[in-house]
C-alpha cells in the first residue's frame, strides 16, 4: 500500500444541496470511497476481510471545513492511515480544490467487526495489520459526545436504500438526517463548518430512530439518536449515534 493515496471527485448536482454546496452525506461518502480505494489489492480491502469474517466499521469522524465545495468543482482527496492503536485504525484525509487550496480535512477511527456476532475485534487479535504513520498535520482524535437534555425530537425509520454491504445503515446517512433537522432558511445563511459523529451501535432496516436535538449555549447543534430494543419482554433504549455540528 502506498503511503499517501489521492483521488479526484467531480461534484455533480446530485452531490449538492439546493444552494449548490456539497452535502455532508456526500462528503462522508467520498471519504469512505477514497479509504476503500486506498485499500484495494491489500489484506484490508472489503473482499479480503469478508473472507476472514470481518468488516471495517467507523466509530468516530471529525471534519473541519475551510470552505464547502460547490457543484461543478473538482476536488482532490489525499488520504493516509494513522498509527494503529490498541483498538482502532485511524485514517486522515485532506481535500483540496483545483487551485490546491484546502477545503476540508478529516480524521476517522475505524474498527474491525466480526460479521457473525457483530462484536469488535481488536487489531492484536484480528491478524490484520495496517502500516500507519504521522505527518504532523493530523486533526486530534474527537472526544466522545455526552448525553444532554434536548428539546427537539424527530423520528425516522431506517429503509432499504440506506443500508450498505455490511447490512446496516451506512454512516453517510447520519449527516443528512442531521441536516434535515434544520430548515432551508437556516442553511441559506449558515453553511456547515465542523462536524463530529460518534457511531455507537448499528442501525438496522426497520429500526425506528428517535433524534433528540437542540443547540447548545456554545452555538453547536447537538443530536443524540436512540432505538428501543425489546429483549425478553423488556424494553431498553440503545444509543445509535451522536453528532455535534457547527455552522457559520
Amino acid at each position: 500500500m502506498e503511503k499517501i493515496y489521492q483521488e479526484s471527485f467531480h461534484l455533480k448536482s446530485t452531490d449538492c444541496d439546493r444552494f449548490g454546496r456539497l452535502k455532508p452525506g456526500a462528503m462522508l461518502g467520498m471519504l469512505q470511497e477514497v479509504a476503500g480505494s486506498h485499500c484495494l489489492g491489500t489484506e484490508v480491502e472489503w473482499t479480503a476481510l469478508a473472507r476472514k469474517g470481518l468488516f471495517f466499521a467507523i466509530t468516530r469522524t471529525h471534519i473541519r471545513i475551510a470552505r464547502m465545495p460547490m457543484a461543478g468543482e473538482t476536488i482532490t482527496l489525499e488520504t493516509w492511515p494513522g498509527v494503529t492503536t490498541r483498538v482502532a485504525y485511524p485514517r486522515n484525509t485532506v481535500a483540496y480544490d483545483a487551485q490546491g487550496r484546502e477545503v476540508f480535512r478529516c480524521i476517522s477511527l475505524w474498527v474491525l467487526m466480526d460479521v457473525e456476532n457483530r462484536s469488535m475485534v481488536t487489531p492484536g487479535k484480528s491478524g490484520v495489520s495496517l502500516d500507519g504513520w504521522t505527518r504532523g498535520c493530523e486533526l486530534p482524535v474527537p472526544a466522545s459526545i455526552g448525553l444532554k437534555p434536548l428539546e427537539g425530537c424527530r423520528e425516522r425509520t431506517v429503509t432499504f436504500s440506506e443500508l450498505d454491504r455490511n447490512g446496516h445503515m451506512n454512516n453517510t446517512h447520519c449527516a443528512d438526517w442531521v441536516q434535515d433537522l434544520l430548515p432551508s432558511a437556516f442553511h441559506a445563511e449558515h453553511p456547515l463548518t465542523e462536524l463530529t459523529v460518534c457511531y455507537l451501535s448499528e442501525a438496522l432496516e426497520g429500526d425506528r430512530i428517535r433524534l433528540s436535538h437542540g443547540f447548545t449555549p456554545e452555538g453547536e447543534l447537538l443530536v443524540n439518536s436512540f432505538v428501543t430494543d425489546c429483549t425478553g419482554g423488556v424494553e431498553k433504549d440503545r444509543r445509535v449515534f451522536a453528532v455535534k455540528a457547527r455552522y457559520l
